[in-house]
């Protein structure tokens, strides 16, 4: 084995592509060693696909006690075109795992006790579920509390994530607060994660 000691690789002539290595090959950058990148970089890994929607129009009328899909349908961002506003889902393309994350921000007018719920399914069905409840309030109070969700999903290129919402035990009006492209409030995002 032997060594090249340089400082500045450069193209013989013109301007063009270096090619280090051939097919086949690695290329190791040992411990302790830094790779800078100042330019673009193409081929290196990152954290895509990456998306986030959200809600544009408030959602009434949700049945008590049922888990109602939530319909996510703007996007703030889609690198990979990976989420359907048509049918609310995300659907990587690139199978891993995915950092899945958002918010929701509940609108119930109540006059009792009741508890709020997000869950996370994939491919039709619940991998989690989150919830909190509310306090007892007087007839002409209103809850609207706003509950964040993230989990780490493990998703094939065609597998499918939801977002649904629930309102359970409420004697008032249910329902889920839209938002605008400057006050998302009831949003739904993921990215792959590297290196996982």
């Amino acid at each position: 084995m032997s060594t090249l000691k340089v400082d500045t690789i450069l193209k013989r002539t013109g301007t063009g592509t270096i090619t280090v290595g051939q097919s086949g090959d690695t290329i190791s950058v040992p411990s302790g060693a830094t790779l800078s990148v100042a330019g673009s970089a193409s081929g290196l890994p990152d954290n895509t696909p990456a998306f986030e929607a959200f809600l544009s129009s408030d959602m009434n009328s949700l049945s008590n006690n049922t888990f109602t899909k939530i319909t996510f349908d703007t996007e703030s961002f889609d690198s990979d075109g990976t989420y359907d506003t048509s049918n609310n889902r995300f659907t990587p393309g690139v199978a891993g795992k995915y950092y899945v994350y958002g918010r929701v921000i509940f609108n119930d007018t109540n006059v009792s006790e009741e508890t709020y719920h997000i869950s996370i399914r994939k491919n039709g069905s619940q991998i989690s579920e989150f919830f909190t409840k509310s306090s007892a309030e007087s007839s002409t109070g209103h809850d609207d509390p706003m509950m964040t969700y993230v989990e780490v999903v493990d998703l094939d290129a065609d597998d499918y994530v939801e977002i649904f919402g629930k309102i359970a035990n409420s004697n008032g009006s249910r329902g889920i607060h839209g938002s605008s492209a400057t006050n998302k409030f009831t949003t739904f995002g993921a990215f792959k994660v590297i290196g996982a």
